[in-house]
């Protein structure tokens, strides 16, 4: 199992990075619930990263819940942005992660970030981005950037317990999907949910094998 480390962010702050935003994503793939999208600011001093940290998808649950307020105290912000379930139909998911993004770098920027003086770190090798913002940021993609960078796999470890938090505080407003379990995502028990309740104002509808 690979750790992250600081070096790509090191590299990025020696060619005259002020600051790195690592950006990743977490509920893309979910049928219900939003789609959040982790943001975590570092600089040249941030100092070494949590022990254990990883991408949230190599983490436990709790290593996950142990690990999130450590992160949080390591970066010099963290941030989160969601877009909701009815913001994936309307306007399709891509379109959904840049306006997650957006809106997490305005409560970055409210927060005292100096964003427009940072260069994104973004996972994966599509710029999603750009396109949801007025004025363009210096983005840089890299696949498996959540494995590898410290500040990416930080941002999917903050947006995968907040966005988890939210499908299981759901659980109690909306019982029988099954929320706290499943966190949205197509399980066979979900489905059956979904067939035997009827769709909720959780779920995005245009993703459904079933109308309800």
């Amino acid at each position: 199992m690979t750790d992250p480390t600081l070096e790509v962010e090191t590299a990025m702050h020696r060619a005259g990075a002020r600051y790195v935003i690592g950006i990743d994503e977490v509920g893309r793939g979910a049928i219900a619930g939003p789609v959040a999208v982790g943001l975590c600011l570092v600089d040249q001093a941030v100092g070494a990263h949590p022990v254990g940290l990883r991408d949230s998808k190599m983490l436990s649950e709790k290593r996950r819940v142990e690990l999130e307020p450590l992160t949080v105290a390591w970066a010099v912000h963290t941030a989160v942005g969601l877009a909701s379930a009815d913001e994936v139909d309307a306007i399709g998911i891509v379109a959904a992660l840049g306006l997650a993004a957006k809106r997490g770098l305005v409560a970055m920027h409210q927060a005292g970030a100096l964003v427009n003086e940072s260069v994104i770190l973004l996972d994966g090798s599509h710029d999603w981005l750009n396109p949801a913002l007025q004025a363009p940021l210096r983005v840089q993609t890299r696949v498996k950037a959540d494995r590898d960078c410290a500040s990416v796999a930080a941002a999917s470890v903050v947006a995968k317990v907040h966005r988890d938090t939210l499908m299981i505080e759901a659980d109690g407003r909306l019982p029988g999907y099954g929320w706290a379990g499943n966190k949205g995502y197509g399980s066979a028990a979900h489905f059956a949910a979904i067939d035997e309740l009827g769709a909720t104002d959780l779920h995005r509808r245009t993703w459904l094998k079933t109308s309800a």
